[in-house]
């Protein structure tokens, strides 16, 4: 008799963790299959004639026939603290920064201010089925307590670390350099590979950081074995040609990063729209990730990313919501929005690609694909349950896919939260109640 603590019955799909396989390895999907899970992991996957014979009749068995369940989804680049402004107008990057986001994280010197944003912020990832993500905060040290702190109720992945930024930012929004790196030791120390939190320096970018403070970074990166770093790169022009004018001596923006030590295996970069052929080989040849956030760039204006480069090159990407200039927090939205950019730029997606992207892809990213991502034995069970009857267009469109790259295909081009019937974390049920409008706060930034 297999023993476990709970099994699951639904269509199974996930990608197997299979470095050979290059940018996308073998999808796994079993019409009717069973899933079991033990003591947070998963024990075992298979077809539920083959493994349902052999259960313990003490076993609890969740029958969610007709829907599918797969890995929880990883986002790689979401702003926390611009939970409370998404949906702000900005006529670009730089603009909306100065007149939104800048005054929306001021707010973060509040503990409590930190805490409840926290809190609505995991919801929202939950509701939408996402179950590790690479999160930012703001510069004040509480505001990256605080999202460890309520990560940690929830027992769910994530990865954060103080953001660094000594120039071109509102006063209150300053640290110096020793400040930046005594404060990132701390939390470092404190939350670093403990229970499921992983720590990362973050530099803003590379506008609002000195030469000395990008020296601190890499100073703290090689400190610490197993700390991520992660970054903006050239998202808007302005920024760009910005960049070039306050570091005159690089030859590219990618240079700043890259002449500091900050690239790497272990680092990742945001957007990276406006990249130059140099930029590309440089991400390429130090196995540096990308992180796309298409629903932000198309709402910025910032340009359209060239997924068919990344391809090229082998630069291995990941997909970001990037709220709140990314105007959802759905997985199902962002992946739409990649494959709509990449059909403009002539490079066609599959949804097998777009989901890896989102799963397994996100994953190996942030240096977690050997504990989350997919569904295989051993793994942390992260996973969400798919329920694409709940939407009538949808339901429709299934049952007329003729395979499983249209089913996913309608997933991601119709889906959106209300598909997401269950979200675990842990092998533990984290699905937050219906939404009810009792928090007056909310609808104002998050703020009285």
């Amino acid at each position: 008799m297999v023993s476990c603590t709970e099994a699951f019955r639904a269509s199974l799909f996930h990608f197997r963790n299979n470095a050979e396989s290059g940018i996308l390895p073998p999808c796994e999907y079993i019409e009717d299959g069973l899933l079991l899970v033990e003591n947070g992991r998963i024990r075992e996957i298979g077809t539920f004639r083959e493994i349902g014979k052999n259960l313990n009749p003490g076993i609890r068995l969740t029958d969610y026939s007709g829907r599918i369940i797969m890995p929880g989804f990883v986002d790689c680049h979401v702003h926390y603290v611009q939970t409370g402004m998404i949906a702000s107008h900005g006529k670009d990057l730089l603009d909306w920064l100065h007149r939104y986001t800048y005054p929306e994280e001021l707010k973060f010197i509040d503990k409590t201010f930190c805490l409840k944003t926290a809190s609505f912020f995991f919801d929202e990832l939950l509701r939408n089925g996402t179950t590790t993500s690479l999160a930012l905060p703001t510069v004040h040290e509480q505001s990256v307590h605080a999202l460890f702190e309520e990560a940690e109720k929830r027992d769910i992945r994530i990865v954060s670390g103080k953001i660094l930024m000594d120039r071109n930012a509102p006063e209150g929004l300053l640290d110096s350099v020793e400040q930046g790196y005594r404060e990132s030791s701390r939390i470092i120390e404190k939350w670093h590979g403990k229970g499921r939190a992983t720590c990362a320096v973050i530099p803003r970018f590379a506008l609002t950081s000195s030469d000395r403070q990008l020296d601190a970074a890499a100073s703290l990166l090689k400190e610490t074995p197993g700390l991520l770093f992660h970054t903006h790169l050239s998202e808007n022009r302005k920024e760009v040609d910005s960049v070039a004018r306050h570091f005159p001596w690089s030859t590219s923006y990618f240079d700043v990063y890259d002449h500091f030590g900050l690239s790497g295996k272990t680092s990742s970069f945001a957007h990276c729209i406006h990249v130059s052929e140099q930029d590309l080989n440089r991400l390429s040849d130090t196995k540096s990730s990308v992180v796309h956030c298409p629903t932000s760039n198309l709402f910025l204006g910032s340009g359209i990313f060239d997924m068919e480069r990344m391809i090229h090159h082998r630069i291995k990407t990941g997909l970001g919501t990037d709220v709140g200039a990314g105007t959802s927090f759905s997985m199902f939205k962002t992946m739409a929005e990649a494959y709509k950019l990449s059909q403009l730029n002539g490079c066609s997606l599959t949804p097998s690609h777009l989901f890896y992207m989102a799963t397994l892809g996100g994953a190996d990213i942030l240096g977690l694909s050997d504990k989350i991502g997919s569904l295989e034995k051993g793994k942390e069970a992260d996973f969400i349950v798919v329920n694409p009857s709940f939407l009538p267009i949808l339901d429709n469109r299934v049952r007329h896919a003729g395979s499983l790259e249209e089913v996913l295909f309608a997933l991601m081009i119709l889906g959106d939260d209300r598909v997401i019937e269950r979200c675990f974390t842990a092998g533990i049920d984290r699905t937050p109640p219906p939404f009810r409008l009792s928090d007056p706060d909310i609808g104002q930034h998050g703020t009285k």
